[in-house]
Parts: C-alpha cells; structure tokens; sequence
C-alpha cells in the first residue's frame, strides 16, 4: 500500500461536547420542552375536572351525569322535562308518558311518594327507591350484588337487543308474570319489567350504564336508549337544585366547566412548542473541511461492515458475504473459470481437497446459519477448506 507523504497538521478542532454545544445541540431545549410538558400532565391531574355533579340529571356534564344519554333521546324525538319536585311531575301526567324514578330526596317524604304512586304514566324505577312497595307494581327489592358487565340472557327485546350492559346493584324479588333480565344467580335480576293496570313498570338495580361515564361502553347506551324512550316525553325527576351553580346544574358557561389548570396548561404547551420549533429551526454551522484523499484501513472497513451486520443481525447476508469471498479465492486455485457454477466448484474442490461433495455443498451454498455460533463456524470451515485447497 502507498503511503502519502506527510502533510502540514490541520489546526486541531475539540469535539468534546460542552454545555454551550449541549444547550445549541438542542438537547437542553428538548431537556426544558420535557420539564414543562411533565408539569402540564401533573398540573392537569391535580386540577383536572371534578367527577362529582349530580348523578343522572339530564343536564348534568359530569361523568356521573346523564346530559349525554338526554341528548341522545332528545335526537330520537323525544322530549325530556327535566323537573326538581313531585307537584311538577304530577302536572306532567299523562298515559302516554315516562317517569324516571331514582333515590332522590323528594319521595323520601310519604305524602309526596304517594303522589307519584297514583301517577298514570309509566315507571322507570333506577336503583334502590324508598316505598319500592308503591312503585314497583310488585316488584320490590331482594338483595344486593356488584355492578359488573353483565349478559342479558332473556327475551325483553330492550335489553336482548342490547346486549351486554354494567349493571348491577339492586336484585329484586317480582311477581308472576314479570318478565327478569341480567340474572345474578340467587340473588334475583338486576332488570324486572311488569306489564299491567294500564302501564309498564321497570326496574334496574343500578343507573350507571346510564352515566355519562358508562354510556360508550358495552351495550349500555343502546340498553338507556330502549328503556328511557318508550314514550314520546319522558319526565325526569332529578334532585332540588342548589341556589349556586354548580358543575352540571346547567346555569355555568362554558368557561366554568374547564378546570381551573387548563390555561396554564395551555400556555406551558404553547412555550414548549415555541422551543421546539425554535430548536428544530436552528441554522446549522459551517460546513466542516476535511483533507482529501483520506486514507481508510482494509481492516477498519471490515470491521466497521461487520458491527453493521451484527447490529441489524444480518446473518444471512453475511454468510453470503463470506461465501461470495471464499469462491472468488477458490475459484482461481482449483483451475476454473470466473463463471464456473456451484456444482463445478463442489465437484473440484471435494476431488482436490479428499472431503465430501456433500460437506463442500453444506459450506460454499448451504443454508445461511440461525444463530451467531454458526457464523462463526462457517468462517471456520470456509477458512479450513481455502487452506486445503492451497496445501493439498
């Protein structure tokens, strides 16, 4: 190999990273874009929204809430009258109606469960009511059990239709004829329907499905849907509501309903995107001169070739690297052509070599190995037949 003569030394550049090429480099500014948008998460977390509103008021955005499940009815045409007191639901009255029932404080109080019990409209009883003997048309409570995603397993086209649903809570105890679904064994269903007197009465052991919160998941928004919208107005009696407004009451904008951490958030993850985009618009330095023609070691560049096979694990195109190699040495020694074929090669070298064809076969074209070990044991045989090709 021609050595070049030497030349005069390149002035000396340092490329030891310091902190001013750290921070140019980008990486203190990826460094402080991480910093803030981790503060931004924590912030949203410890401020996020507040889950407690008003369980199942149609106007109530919470996830405890059922505004998502109001609209839905209200897109299917039917009209729901949201009232706070037992007088309001009574004027409301009528056969072709729907009344929404849950523990709310109003039938706490005799006079007024009475009241609702002489109602003509239709029952949806949800959950665990006081005076369930007055509701419920012989359905009464039995028993409690866990709220889980439950199968239908009857013939109520209600909820076969809808499939799996989380419900639970509440088992009940109905008379004959009643028609049961969501079964928990022993303890009763979670769903008793009863058809008579001029009305249907319905009774699920727990509202959840029927939250904002639960209503994407299982069947439970086709399972709320079928229930809920039997009759074209369904009147939904909901707590008294509070002289403030509060999350889910309706009367906040929508600038009260974001959490209080929002705009920091928002403008923590504006900076961090200015740094970004400052970092990614970064002018690069100078082109870098380099002293031409640069001498590379044979042994540096089989090596370097060898680290990059190794890192992508590309046995096979090693092995066929070595085996290439091999035959352009051998092919030359044993008397043949450029062009000789594989089977020309394997004939000559097992004759010139003692070996068997079948062996000769196996390392210049057989299979490429699997694993490490067997890369290295092909160079070995390679190197083994070569050296008895050249020293018969």
């Amino acid at each position: 190999m021609t050595v070049a003569p030497p030349r005069a030394a390149a002035a000396s550049v340092s490329t030891s990273p310091t902190a001013r090429s750290v921070w140019r480099g980008g990486r203190g500014i990826v460094v402080v874009g991480a910093l803030i948008l981790v503060v931004s998460v924590v912030t949203v977390l410890f401020t996020g929204t507040s889950t407690e509103g008003r369980p199942l008021d149609p106007a109530d955005t919470t996830l405890d809430g059922g505004k998502a499940l109001a609209e839905i009815l209200r897109r299917q045409g039917v009209r729901v009258e949201r009232v706070t007191s037992v007088d309001e639901a009574v004027r409301l009255d009528a056969p072709d109606r729907l009344l929404l029932i849950s523990a709310v404080p109003q039938i706490f109080d005799p006079p007024a469960a009475r009241a609702l019990a002489a109602t003509r409209a239709d029952r949806l009883i949800v959950g665990a009511v006081p005076s369930m003997e007055e509701f419920g048309a012989g359905i009464t409570v039995k028993d409690r059990t866990a709220v889980v995603s439950r199968q239908p397993r009857c013939d109520l086209p209600a909820a076969a239709m809808a499939g799996s649903a989380y419900i639970g809570g509440a088992t009940f105890s109905v008379p004959r004829g009643a028609v049961t679904c969501y079964p928990t064994g022993d303890l009763g269903p979670s769903l008793a329907r009863v058809t008579g007197g001029g009305r249907t009465v319905t009774a699920v052991g727990d509202g959840a499905f029927m939250s904002n919160q639960r209503l994407a998941e299982d069947g439970n928004a086709a399972l709320a849907v079928n229930l809920a919208g039997t009759r074209p107005v369904l009147i939904w009696l909901v707590p008294p509501d509070e002289t403030a407004a509060g999350p889910g009451s309706g009367g906040a904008t929508l600038t009260d309903l974001l959490p209080r951490g929002i705009p920091w958030a928002v403008l923590q993850l504006i900076v961090a995107v200015v740094l970004v985009a400052l970092w990614r618009a970064r002018r690069l330095g100078p082109v870098v001169v380099e002293r031409l023609p640069v001498v590379v070691r044979a042994a540096e560049t089989v090596e370097g070739r060898g680290r990059l096979y190794r890192a992508r694990r590309a046995r096979g195109q090693a092995a066929a690297a070595l085996r290439a190699a091999s035959a352009n040495r051998l092919t030359p020694r044993l008397g043949l052509n450029a062009d000789a074929g594989p089977e020309q090669i394997i004939a000559v070298a097992a004759a010139r070599t003692g070996r068997e064809p079948t062996w000769v076969r196996a390392v210049m074209f057989g299979p490429p190995p699997t694993d490490d070990a067997g890369l290295v044991a092909l160079a070995g045989h390679l190197d083994t037949l070569e050296r008895q090709v050249r020293e018969p």
